[in-house]
């Protein structure tokens, strides 16, 4: 049996915060396709907001999960929410139209999520109640993230885009792999810098002071922090300018979040200044 050790009084119930993060990031992650209508890649910048959106749901999932006391787990909750979501966003991408991407991508990692939960439970005997609805959100958000990763840097998330860049010689430019999303190695980079942005918040800040809004805050903060690296790997892909808007959003968007974050730093260390006992009511 399972004991729940870390419980929280108030914040926003986790559905709402599921339903809002599974909306804006396909939202976010469609929008991206303006690239296609308009022949440009301008709108790459809204792949790394579907990354935001995606991560600040996906912490919330982590802490839900690691509230029934393995907080050792959260690294590897990370892990196993962008290694079960790359197969779903690979296979995705490959067996479907770009259309349809992101709402396949999104079912196909649901079912490898139920599977892997299911397993936890019922094979390795974890018995954590939360635990097959947990791995199977987070394997959603790590296949959308890493979709929403691959938008921004290469401005497409179609499979062909994934695969092939171009690369210029004497004036002719000739089709490559190794200049591409999967040929150069950057979805390596892309999952860990989703992997490592989704497990850090509930780490840092939890404890008997752990409130949600500074948690999630924090999640921003470093989802934006990630945008502004995977900007600058843009540049390898896309046009310098649709890099260079991408790279000014993720810079506005970490310094208004950081900011936002350390003010709420302030007031949790100020309002925890005199020892008091845990709350024994969960918030939702």
């Amino acid at each position: 049996m399972s004991v729940k050790v870390e419980v929280i009084e108030g914040g926003v119930p986790h559905n709402t915060i599921l339903i809002a993060g599974v909306v804006s990031t396909l939202v976010c992650i469609y929008l991206t396709y303006l690239n296609v209508v308009t022949q440009t890649e301008m709108f790459s910048f809204f792949g790394g907001l579907a990354v935001v959106a995606a991560l600040v749901w996906g912490s919330h999932t982590i802490k839900v999960l690691c509230s029934y006391g393995i907080g050792t787990g959260v690294p590897s909750a990370g892990m196993i929410a962008f290694g079960s979501g790359v197969i779903a966003m690979l296979l995705a991408t490959r067996v479907t139209n770009l259309l349809l991407a992101p709402v396949v991508a999104l079912i196909l990692a649901a079912i490898i999520g139920l599977i892997l939960g299911w397993v936890s439970n019922n094979v390795l005997n974890m018995k954590i109640p939360a635990m097959v609805q947990a791995l199977t959100e987070m394997a959603v958000v790590g296949a959308l993230s890493l979709m929403g990763f691959a938008a921004l840097i290469t401005g497409t998330f179609g499979f062909s885009g994934l695969t092939t860049g171009t690369v210029s010689m004497f004036g002719i430019t000739l089709l490559t792999h190794t200049n591409s999303f999967l040929g150069g190695c950057l979805i390596a980079v892309a999952f860990l810098l989703g992997a490592i942005a989704i497990q850090h918040p509930f780490n840092a800040c939890l404890g008997p002071g752990w409130t949600q809004d500074r948690m999630l805050m924090l999640t921003a903060e470093c989802a934006f922090l990630s945008m502004i690296v995977a900007a600058i790997m843009s540049l390898a892909l896309i046009s310098a300018g649709s890099a260079l808007i991408s790279l000014v959003i993720a810079i506005i968007g970490w310094a208004f979040t950081y900011k936002e974050y350390m003010a709420l730093s302030k007031r949790d260390a100020h309002s925890w200044l005199d020892s008091k006992p845990i709350p024994d009511v969960e918030g939702h």
